[in-house]
């Protein structure tokens, strides 16, 4: 997501987030075309992958709070 603005400090933290949020989403939705094919490694990469951008989004969230 591109802005017109530098956003501010929050506001770049916070699109960080929502941008993290957006990845989780979107293994999601893979991890759920993968699993009945039982395609057991990019399961194990979407879940590894997962994991880290849902540890940096809990990081980024504890910074705003």
């Amino acid at each position: 997501m591109e802005t017109a603005v530098v956003p501010s400090a929050e506001g770049m933290l916070a699109e960080l987030v929502e941008s993290h949020d957006t990845v989780v989403r979107t293994a999601r939705s893979v991890f759920a075309l993968a699993d009945p094919a039982a395609d057991q490694v990019t399961m194990d990469l979407l879940t590894q992958r997962t994991q880290i951008h849902e540890k940096i989004a809990w990081m980024l969230r504890s910074l705003l709070e």
